[in-house]
């Protein structure tokens, strides 16, 4: 993928998470008042004092509106292609924020891999002001490739320690639990074969998924195969936030795919 082309579809991918997210963060309060702030910062140390003393200021009702709203004018901005160096530390830090709220992670790697993209974008604007705009998306992008490669390639070998994922019946367990099922009974999911096939398929996908730095094929093959995966995780669980999370780090990995 050409190198300005892939800036723009980046940017519009990032941008639309952050936005999905961001107009979630504003609904939440009015649907689970055990995610208010009040009840949630006993879980902050009190050590050192100037930081909860600080989120404690940010995320009162008003301000963290605020701040949520500031969120999702750069989230517009960076769809504009607007977003410059402060956009982008201001984006990084908003993020890093959010992980301090909601202890950790609200969405789990769907946040983390946020943070990475955000992480890349940075790193492409500092380095693009001490060189240029080019050298500085290339570090950037590389950043971001190489965590993405790795999230997979870790997730999928660590599934081969699960006796579950190894015979296959890891998709149907998930599926049939109480959070999510249970599975109708004609579900094709329940079907040895349809669940060994199933399984095994995102767990070679996964663990495979360096192959797609030799060519930029590969990687497009790589990328439509994992973007049904993250589609169907979102059909089945409802987890919108890894589907567009991981799609906005595509770009990058297609470019440099084809540098490489």
């Amino acid at each position: 993928m050409e190198l300005n082309l892939a800036i723009r579809v980046f940017e519009v991918l990032l941008g639309l998470s952050l936005l999905l997210q961001t107009l979630e963060y504003m609904r939440l309060p009015s649907l689970d008042r055990v995610a208010l702030w009040p009840l949630m910062q006993h879980e902050i140390p009190d050590r050192p004092a100037w930081i909860k003393s600080a989120l404690n200021q940010v995320f009162r009702p008003l301000p963290y509106q605020c701040f949520l709203t500031l969120r999702l004018v750069l989230a517009l901005a960076l769809m504009a292609g607007q977003v410059g160096l402060m956009g982008s530390l201001v984006l990084f830090l908003m993020a890093l924020m959010l992980l301090l709220r909601w202890r950790g992670a609200f969405n789990g790697g769907s946040d983390f891999m946020t943070l990475v993209c955000l992480t890349g974008l940075l790193i492409s604007h500092l380095l693009g002001a001490a060189t240029t705009p080019s050298f500085g998306w290339q570090g950037g992008f590389w950043y971001i490739t190489l965590q993405t490669v790795s999230s997979y390639f870790v997730s999928g070998w660590v599934k081969l320690l699960r006796p579950e994922w190894r015979k296959g019946q890891a998709m149907t367990l998930f599926l049939n639990t109480g959070v999510y099922g249970p599975l109708p009974k004609v579900s094709w999911y329940r079907s040895p074969r349809v669940a060994w096939a199933s399984t095994w398929t995102f767990t070679l996908l996964e663990g495979c998924f360096p192959l797609a730095l030799l060519d930029v094929r590969l990687a497009m093959a790589f990328c439509v195969s994992a973007g049904v995966f993250h589609f169907l995780v979102f059909w089945f669980f409802g987890l919108n936030r890894f589907f567009w999370a991981w799609l906005s780090t595509y770009p990058a990995l297609l470019f440099c795919a084809g540098a490489w």
